[in-house]
Formats: structure tokens, sequence, C-alpha cells
């Protein structure tokens, strides 16, 4: 049975247990929900919940173990002769995935049998023609191990979803039945559902946690695999980034981080004061009718796709630039539209609603007894601005500053469309140069073998990204508690 449908009907029994249980709630009570110890919708909605969270609960962690055990059984049925290291095993799983994929369609499409598809001594040649009746064509480097293998993973598949099926309605019945049995009118179902719902909160709050510590170990990891195969100080101190998947590689990070530093600046140097003065203008001299409009036009920027904003770098800053900086514009300064500073400027035109729309409300949040206080003692507008409003408003500022430098840092699509993909360390903001974030892209991009260098480094440069991020998020927070406690 298709996920969905297994869904749908889980919703459907939770629907059918909330209707059951406010009923019987309601039947106990003779009618009168006064004598009842909740409301008669906590009666359904704790039916509802034995029915919907056991079960969906296991539909997911169903789906997540499922593929991997059977991913894993498969694995040992193709020889280890046939692959020398782990990106050809994940080769041969690819194309394991992809003979799977097309026996589900042959037999949907009615060339093959659901039995001829789970038959291990289906003649080979004959499952080549069937798949390829389907437009799934197999190259002659597929063996015949391969195949036995798709069947098996087919197999395991339908045997795997046959059985979530039926333990996922089985627990959803069994938790209908059950609350449904529970209910009377001395339950108390607000509290059950109470605690249900905390106990929901605090698996949302763990799951959240618990995904920036997989995110993290898994750098951590890799980094580590990393390390044993490339000197750490000639990543740290490299000023050549020259990867080679045949050997001899060099991956200095030094070049990925000016590139990143420098667009980086540029970027915030072109957001910050327009984004903080656009955020001074519409909180304190704009009329409402003004602010109403100008504020939602700058938020908009803040929802253009970075590749629009790649493309616009691409196909109308960068030629402009060069009309002006390039050979033909007499300076001679810039050689191609790619270039630090096509993609800094773009950047921070992308930044300029993270500062201006969150120092506007920081900005905003400043009490109006300051403003007062400072005019009435003889200040002007400006005056109160500079020396009140913005001391008080600084860490908010500050935080939104850190926020538009770490979205700059991890911009990639208009790095790679502006800036070009040239590792290097200049001074030029009109040289084409890269970023730490496109070299990650660029390494992980293809059938990456993770048993080298050149492809785990896409993680130790994952790595340093999350360091330096890490101890940006840690000086804003000492900004924003040093002011805090002055202007409280």
């Amino acid at each position: 049975m298709p996920a969905t449908w297994i869904f749908l009907i889980v919703l459907a029994i939770a629907a059918i247990g909330y209707v059951l249980g406010r009923s019987r709630a309601l039947a106990s009570a003779s009618g009168d929900s006064r004598n009842l110890h909740s409301l008669p919708s906590y009666y359904g909605s704790h039916v509802a919940l034995y029915v919907a969270v056991p079960s969906l609960l296991l539909f997911g962690l169903w789906l997540v173990v499922q593929p991997i055990l059977i991913e894993r059984h498969v694995q040992t049925l193709i020889p280890e002769a046939s692959y020398q290291n782990q990106g050809e095993l994940n080769l041969l799983m690819s194309d394991v995935h992809r003979i799977a994929s097309g026996l589900d369609f042959a037999v949907d499409y009615g060339a093959l049998g659901a039995q001829q598809a789970l038959d291990l001594d289906t003649d080979t040649s004959d499952i080549r023609a069937i798949l390829a009746s389907v437009g799934v064509a197999l190259g002659s480097d597929v063996s015949t191990q391969t195949l036995d293998a798709a069947k098996r993973y087919r197999a395991l598949s339908a045997t795997g979803d046959i059985f979530r099926s039926i333990a996922v309605l089985a627990l959803a019945l069994a938790g209908l039945g059950f609350a449904v049995i529970k209910t009377n009118r001395d339950f108390r179902a607000r509290n059950a559902v109470e605690r249900v719902i905390l106990s929901l909160l605090i698996l949302a709050a763990s799951l959240a946690i618990l995904t920036t510590v997989g995110i993290v170990l898994s750098l951590v990891f890799n980094t580590i695999e990393f390390f044993k195969l490339y000197p750490a100080l000639d990543f740290f101190f490299g000023t050549t980034w020259s990867p080679s998947f045949g050997g001899g590689s060099q991956l200095g990070i030094l070049p990925l981080f000016w590139g990143t530093f420098y667009i980086s600046l540029i970027a915030l140097a072109v957001a910050v004061p327009i984004g903080l003065f656009a955020a001074i203008y519409t909180s304190e001299y704009a009329s409402p009718k003004v602010r109403s409009m100008a504020k939602p036009l700058l938020e908009i920027l803040a929802g253009i796709p970075t590749i629009v904003y790649g493309l616009f770098a691409l196909l109308t800053v960068g030629p402009g630039l060069m009309a002006v900086f390039g050979p033909n514009g007499g300076l001679g300064w810039m050689q191609g539209g790619t270039a630090v500073m096509t993609a800094g400027l773009v950047m921070g035109v992308m930044l300029i609603p993270f500062v201006s729309s969150l120092s506007d409300d920081i900005i905003n949040s400043v009490p109006q007894s300051l403003r007062d206080g400072s005019l009435g003692l003889g200040a002007t507008k400006s005056e109160t601005i500079k020396q009140v409003v913005l001391p008080a408003a600084l860490p908010g500022i500050v935080g939104a500053i850190l926020l538009a430098a770490s979205r700059a840092i991890g911009e990639t699509m208009i790095v790679v469309l502006g800036a070009g993909a040239a590792a290097r360390l200049s001074m030029n903001p009109f040289d084409a140069m890269t970023t730490v974030t496109a070299k990650i892209v660029s390494q992980l991009t293809g059938d990456a073998d993770f048993a080298s260098p050149e492809a785990l480094v896409a993680f130790a440069l994952g790595m340093t990204l999350f360091v330096i991020t890490l101890g940006l998020n840690i000086f804003a927070l000492w900004i924003v508690r040093k002011y805090r406690e002055q202007y409280e």
C-alpha cells in the first residue's frame, strides 16, 4: 500500500476516533456536558491522539529504517570483486536502485508480471529487453549479479511495505480501541491530552537538537577522516587550491577563505548602510502610509530566489561593470564579467532586507520614553536618533548585521554565477574568485569517492564554515549582553 494511502487512512481513523470519543463521553454523562470532567472536545482529541501519534511515529520510523536495512542486505549480494572502493559500490547501488524502479514501472505498465519481476531465475536478456521497452536502458557493464540484487531489493521493499501497512494500521486500530474503552465521564481527558501535547513538544525540541548534533557529528567524523589523508597544516595554511582526483592535489583553504571574506565584506559594505538608513527612515521619519508601502517592498527582496540574483549578476551587473571598468571602458581593471565586485554588489542587494527589516523592528521596540526624555532636554530629532535610539537598539542591530554576514558567508548560487570559479589570493576586487561554499558544491558534484581526500575536503570546508559562523554568533551574543546591561 502506498505511503500516502496509509497516512490518509490513519487520519481517517483518527477522525472517526474523535467522533466516537466525544459521543461516548457524552453518552456516559447522559448527554449533559456539565457532568463531564473535561470538555467533550478533549475526549475526542484524546482518542484521536491515541490513534494518530503512535501509528504515525511508527510509520515515520519505518520509512527511515527500512531502506537502510534493505540497502545493507542487498550490498552483501554484490561480489566484492565487482568493486574496489566505496565509490564504485555506490555506483553499483545506483544501478540497483535504477533497475528496481524500472521493474516497478514495468509491472505497472504491464510489460512485466509481478511474479516474473520477483523471480530470480528470470532470463537476464529478457529483463533487459523488457526494461528497454519502458525506457530503462542498461549498459553492457551491468552484470547478472546487479540485476539479481535489484530484483532482491524490489522484493524486500515490497515485503517491507506490506508489513509496514499491517503494523501501522493495526497500531492505529489498537489505539482507537484502547482510548475508546478508557473514555467515560470521570476520565481526566484534558490532563491526558495536555500530557500528550507536552510530550510532542518535547519530542519536537529534541529532534531539532538531535538534528543539529547529527549534522555536527557528521562533519566532525568526515573531517577527521580527511585529516588522516591530508596534512592539516597544508589545508589551513596552503595558498594553492588545485584538487585532482588522480592524485597530487593541493587543498589549501586560504584562497577560498579569502574569496569568501572579500565577497562578504563588499556585500556588507552595500547592505549595512543602505539597510540601516532605510530602517531609520521607515521607523523614525516616514509617515504611516509611506512605511506601510516601503517596508513590504524592501522585504520582497528577501523572497527572490538566489538563482535569480545569480542570473542578475551574470547578465546585468557583470556586463555593466565591464562597460565601466573593463578594457573597452578605458580603465582595464576588469577582465571578465565574473568578479568579486559583481557577486558582492548583488549579494549586498539581497542582504538589504535582512538588515533593514530586523533593524526597523528593533528600533521601533526602543521605549518611547527615551525619545521623549531626549527631546524634552532640548535635543533635536537627529541627535535623539544618533545618541539615544541607535545606542539603545545597538544589540539588535549588531545581531541583524551578523545574521546578514552569516547569510553572505553561506551563499552559493550568486558566487557561482557572479564571481567565477578561480581560487586565488588577490586584492583586486575586479578579479574572479570563488568561495568555500562554491567549492563544497563542486567537490561533491557527480559520483564522488568518499574515500578520497578530494571528496572528504568538502566536509573539512563545511566544518571550517561552521566554526566561523559559531564564532560570529558568540561575538554577537557578547555584544548583545554588554549593551543590554547598559540600557536596561
